[in-house]
């Protein structure tokens, strides 16, 4: 997590931009440009998202230290979505920002590794190494315990990459499953964390974090105080702030006595920040940065700044 942690540290701004676009996000400058040159088809749907994307992350690289896309926003335009998807983390990355692809990718063994592959690390191609999505980070699910998780770890270590695997999360209904209570009075939740602590133990680097981090969400402000105390070595994702209903003061718990540990996400009100201020069209990139900005400068408020 070390080339996260600096980059939070340079920009001093914990959060990631999520980059999750719908087509009613886009402007129709942008669509009309789009489909005029590929018509109103998946491929004509895609190029209107990767240049949605490109402005956005013109505008806020600057700000924020890392974008997080969306893979299923990506993969309902079918290939030609993937290929959009693979040219934003690149773009992003030429950028100097830090990309987080969220996958909650889950499955055992080779399969789990040929994710792996996929998304942090390279496929060999009659014996050259090649990488396809390669981003920094990717989320993961764990429910399949560590038979899921292991097979990611050498490709990490190898690759400087990291993970973050769903621990308490944002939605409604998380806690039917998330907050069931062994036998040992431990919460299903609590349980996952101790486990990725465990996970990570042997790649900690200098700021005492792990590469295997944790999804824990802004709307259990409660719990994330729980798990910042009981997973010292674990950073954060912190997603549901701003559109689900998280605020500044319900992140703060996730942070360390450095200002450091997590990273808050905000997808929605960033990306329709045009809309909601009634912008115009030309200016979605600049309303999408004045909106991050917004919520640096609200969390940095109740955090106190980062050492």
């Amino acid at each position: 997590m070390d080339r996260l942690i600096e980059a939070i540290r340079t920009k001093k701004n914990p959060t990631v931009a999520g980059l999750d676009p719908k087509l009613s996000y886009i402007p129709s400058f942008l669509r009309k440009a789009a489909y005029a040159k590929y018509g109103e088809t998946l491929e004509g749907a895609a190029e209107a998202i990767l240049q949605f994307n490109y402005g956005l992350i013109d505008a806020l690289a600057a700000i924020v230290p890392a974008v997080k896309p969306q893979c299923a926003y990506y993969e309902q335009f079918g290939w030609q979505g993937m290929r959009a998807l693979e040219a934003t983390i690149r773009y992003a990355q030429q950028k100097g920002l830090y990309v987080i692809t969220d996958g909650k990718r889950n499955d055992i063994g080779t399969t789990m590794e040929a994710y792996a592959k996929a998304h942090l690390g390279t496929t060999e191609v009659e014996g050259t190494q090649i990488p396809a999505f390669d981003g920094d980070a990717l989320t993961v699910n764990p429910y399949l315990g560590s038979d899921g998780i292991r097979p990611l770890l050498p490709i990490c270590k190898e690759r400087d990459k990291s993970i973050f695997a769903l621990v308490k999360t944002s939605n409604p209904s998380s806690g039917e499953l998330q907050d069931r209570t062994f036998a040992d009075g431990k919460t299903l939740y609590a349980t996952i964390g101790s486990l990725c602590e465990d996970w990570g133990k042997e790649s900690r680097g200098q700021y005492g974090y792990s590469r295997v981090g944790a999804v824990v969400g802004a709307t259990y402000p409660t719990q994330l105080g729980e798990l910042r105390k009981a997973l010292p070595h674990t950073f954060f994702l912190v997603p549901g702030y701003g559109a689900q209903g998280g605020g500044a003061k319900d992140v703060a718990p996730a942070f360390d006595q450095h200002g450091l540990g997590a990273i808050v996400n905000a997808s929605r009100s960033i990306l329709t920040a045009w809309q909601k201020v009634g912008a115009a069209e030309q200016d979605y990139a600049k309303a999408a940065a004045e909106e991050a900005i917004q919520m640096r400068d609200a969390i940095m408020a109740e955090i106190g700044g980062i050492q």
